[in-house]
């Protein structure tokens, strides 16, 4: 008899189920304790995947908590991709509507700073421009000229201060966090992401550059250093074309 791939997906993810109609021991009895170990193993696995892709996360909550969180997580939540370095995309979503989470608010911002190191850790190699050639431009060719940036660029405004809870959870003697508004930048000038605090202002501006905006036309905050934005940006290797 063959086994139904839907009620054995279906079976993985809810632990109250029976094992498949048909998943049967080499003597032919029912394989009920085998695939209640294999479903352990998944739900074990998937959990030390969610762990590894959210340490901080880890570290705020704890193991207890975030072991069973993480159970609630992949029920919900299963893979849709065999990569597991991309599990756990849904997590700020999941941990906005978990209840047991609402204690701290700023956990699904946390979720997506560690998200967006990870989507950067991947992304595609780029070769920066030389930072002379964006101060050879003349005032008027650089406001009307756009900015390819690189793909590993992500930019983040939390209500809450993203950067110092995770420099808190990452970094030894670093400064407790104020609690404030901050927005970060996440580059990857080398092989690993890097995070650098940037202002409300250069988030808007850097955001405008990401969608193909003249850099004449992110100047709509007169907060803006313009001058301190690309700065970074270049010494980040953030930007790798000018048209």
């Amino acid at each position: 008899m063959k086994v139904n791939q839907a009620a054995f997906q279906a079976g993985l993810f809810d632990p109250a189920a029976p094992a498949p109609t048909g998943l049967q021991n080499p003597d032919g009895a029912p394989a009920t304790k085998r695939f209640d170990v294999y479903r352990n193993n998944v739900a074990v696995s998937l959990s030390d995947a969610l762990e590894t892709a959210f340490p901080v996360i880890h570290k705020l909550v704890g193991d207890q908590f975030f072991r069973a969180m993480a159970g609630v997580y992949l029920r919900k939540h299963p893979p849709s991709s065999p990569l597991m370095m991309f599990y756990g995309e849904k997590m700020p979503q999941f941990l906005r509507r978990f209840p047991p989470a609402q204690s701290l608010p700023y956990l699904p911002d946390i979720a997506k700073l560690e998200l967006a190191m990870r989507r950067a850790y991947h992304a595609a190699d780029t070769k920066a421009v030389d930072p002379q050639a964006l101060a050879a431009l003349a005032p008027d060719t650089l406001l009307a000229s756009r900015l390819r940036l690189a793909p590993s660029i992500q930019v983040l405004t939390s209500d809450y201060p993203i950067h110092g809870i995770y420099r808190a959870n990452t970094t030894n003697d670093a400064p407790k966090p104020v609690m404030q508004p901050e927005a970060v930048l996440i580059t990857r000038p080398g092989f690993d992401p890097q995070i650098n605090l940037i202002d409300g202002s250069s988030a808007n501006c850097i955001k405008a550059l990401m969608d193909n905006t003249p850099l004449g036309e992110t100047l709509t905050d007169d907060r803006l250093d313009l001058g301190a934005t690309l700065s970074i940006l270049l010494g980040q290797s953030a930007i790798t074309e000018i048209h």
